[in-house]
C-alpha cells in the first residue's frame, strides 16, 4: 500500500510547529490581534469608565476646602385690614392694604476644622483612584491574556480540523483499496469491515473538530471584536519570561496588580478609620449671611441685614453609632490586611504554577516532535510489510491512527507552548501593551484624572459627555 498524507492538508500543521516563522504580509498576527482586544474589548473598556468614575472621588474630597454659597428667596402675598382713630372729625378711619413681601439671602459657609476629615478623605480617595488603576492593569491583563488564548485555540483547532479532515481522505482511499483486495482474494470481508469502521469514526471526528472550532472563533470573536482571518504562527513571549522561578516570584509579589490593589484596599481602609474617628471633634466654620426683605411691613419698605459669626460644634454623645462605626472601620481595616497576604499568597501560587507548566510545554513539544518523526517512520515500515503480507489491515490503520494522535500531540503541544509563556508573564505581572509592543493607542488612566481632579465646577465630562 502506499497511501500517504496529502502535503497540502500538512500546511496548517507545519505553519503551526514552525512557530518562529513569520506569516503572509497580509495574515492577522498574534500581535495585532492582540491590539484589536486592547483598543476595542467591552469588558476593558467598561474597566476604564469605572476608573474616571472613581476619579470624581478627588474633586468630590477636595470640596471639603472650599467654602459652600448658597442663595434663598421667598416671595409672597398679604393681606391687612384695620381700623384706626385720627380720621377727619376724630372718627376711625379703616385700613385696607395688600403687601407682597419677600426676601432675597445668600449664605456662605466655611470650614476651618473638623477633625482632619478633609485631608483624610482626599488621600482616601486618592489611594482608591490608585487601586482603581491596578484593577484595570488586572482586566488589562486578563484580556490580553484571554486574547493569546483565543488566537492559540483558532490555530489549534484548524490545524486539528485539517488533519482530521485529511485522515478521512486517507481512509476513504485506505477503505477503496481493501476493498480492491477483496474483490480478488488478497484479504477477507472483516478487513474491509475494519477500514469502514475507522473511516466512520473519523468522520464523527471532523464532527468533533468543527465543532471545537466555531467554539473556539466564538470566542476569539467576542474578545478580540472581528472574525479571525488568515492567522499568522503565534509566537511565545520568552523575553519577558523571567530566567529563574525565585525571580519570577519576587517580581510578582512586588508588581502584580492584584497584590498593589489590595495594598490600596489597606490604605483605603485605615483612612477610613481617620475618616470616621474624625467626627468625634468639634467642627469650626465661619458663616456669613447677607439678606434683604421687601415689604415686610408696608408697601414700598426694604431691609438690609448682614451677620458674620464663627460658628463652633462639640459632638458630646451620638448614641454610640459614630463609635461602632470606628470599630467596625477598623476590622474592616483588619480585613483587607489579611486579605492582601492571602493575594500575596495567591500570585505566588499562580507564578508557581504557570512556570511548571511552562517548563512542562517545553518538554511536551519536544516529546511530540519525537513522536511524530517515530510514527512516520513507523507508519512507512508497516505499509511495507503489509504489501508483502507480513502486516494485517487493522495493523495499517493503526499505525495511521497512531501518526494522527502523534500529529495532534504537537499541534496541542506547541499551543500550550505559546500560552504557557503569556501566563507566566500575566502571573507575575507584566503582561501589558507596552511590554508587548503593540503598535495602538496606549490608554492614559493619569491623562483623565488631571483633567478633572481640581474642577470646582462643571456638568459636562472631558469628553464632552
Amino acid at each position: 500500500m502506499s497511501i500517504k498524507y496529502h502535503p497540502k492538508r500538512r500546511l496548517i500543521l507545519l505553519a503551526l510547529a514552525a512557530l518562529g516563522t513569520s506569516g503572509p504580509a497580509s495574515a492577522e498576527t498574534l500581535l495585532s490581534a492582540l491590539a484589536r482586544a486592547y483598543s476595542s474589548n467591552p469588558t476593558l473598556d467598561a474597566q476604564r469608565a469605572a476608573v474616571r468614575a472613581t476619579d470624581e472621588n478627588v474633586p468630590r474630597a477636595l470640596s471639603g476646602y472650599r467654602p459652600s454659597v448658597s442663595a434663598s428667596g421667598t416671595v409672597g402675598a398679604s393681606y391687612q385690614t384695620a381700623r384706626t382713630a385720627g380720621g377727619a372729625g376724630g372718627g376711625l378711619t379703616d385700613l385696607n392694604r395688600g403687601l407682597f413681601p419677600g426676601t432675597i439671602g445668600l449664605t456662605v459657609q466655611q470650614n476651618l476644622f473638623n477633625g482632619f476629615r478633609t485631608a483624610n478623605s482626599v488621600r482616601q480617595a486618592e489611594s482608591q483612584v490608585l487601586g482603581a488603576r491596578e484593577s484595570l492593569r488586572s482586566t488589562e491583563q486578563t484580556t490580553l491574556f484571554n486574547g493569546a488564548q483565543a488566537y492559540m485555540n483558532v490555530l489549534r483547532d484548524t490545524a486539528i480540523l485539517d488533519l482530521q479532515r485529511n485522515n478521512v481522505e486517507v481512509l476513504e482511499e485506505q477503505l477503496r483499496q481493501t476493498r480492491d483486495r477483496f474483490n480478488v482474494g488478497e484479504v477477507t470481508r472483516t478487513d474491509v469491515a475494519q477500514a469502514e469502521s475507522r473511516l466512520a469514526a473519523a468522520r464523527s471526528q471532523v464532527s468533533v473538530a468543527e465543532g471545537n472550532l466555531q467554539s473556539s472563533i466564538a470566542i476569539y470573536r467576542q474578545i478580540v471584536g472581528v472574525e479571525p482571518r488568515q492567522l499568522a504562527p503565534g509566537r511565545p513571549v520568552d523575553r519577558l519570561v523571567p530566567r529563574t522561578l525565585a525571580a519570577a516570584v519576587q517580581i510578582g509579589l512586588e508588581e502584580h496588580p492584584a497584590v498593589l490593589s489590595a495594598l490600596h484596599a489597606v490604605d483605603v481602609a485605615e483612612l477610613q478609620v481617620k475618616v470616621t474617628e474624625g467626627e468625634l471633634a468639634p467642627t469650626v466654620n465661619v458663616v456669613g449671611q447677607v439678606n434683604q426683605a421687601f415689604e415686610s411691613s408696608f408697601p414700598g419698605d426694604r431691609a438690609t441685614s448682614a451677620t458674620i459669626a464663627g460658628q463652633i460644634t462639640v459632638p458630646i454623645y451620638t448614641g454610640g453609632e459614630v463609635y461602632a462605626r470606628v470599630r467596625q472601620a477598623k476590622e474592616t481595616a483588619g480585613q483587607r490586611r489579611i486579605e492582601a497576604e492571602a493575594t500575596r499568597d495567591s500570585v505566588r501560587a499562580a507564578v508557581i504554577s504557570s512556570w511548571g507548566q511552562l517548563e512542562a510545554a517545553k518538554a511536551n513539544v519536544q516529546a511530540a516532535q519525537a513522536q511524530v518523526a517515530a510514527a512516520e517512520v513507523a507508519l512507512t515500515g508497516v505499509r511495507e510489510e503489509a504489501r508483502v503480507g507480513q502486516r494485517t489491515t487493522l495493523d495499517v490503520l493503526n499505525q495511521q491512527q497512531e501518526l494522527l494522535n502523534a500529529r495532534v500531540n504537537l499541534i496541542t503541544a506547541q499551543r500550550d507552548r505559546v500560552v504557557a509563556s503569556f501566563s507566566v508573564v500575566n502571573s507575575i505581572g507584566r503582561l501589558s501593551a507596552q511590554s508587548l509592543g503593540l503598535n495602538t493607542a496606549i490608554y492614559s488612566a493619569k491623562q483623565h484624572f488631571d483633567q478633572v481632579k481640581d474642577l470646582p465646577w462643571g456638568l459636562r465630562t472631558p469628553d464632552g459627555r
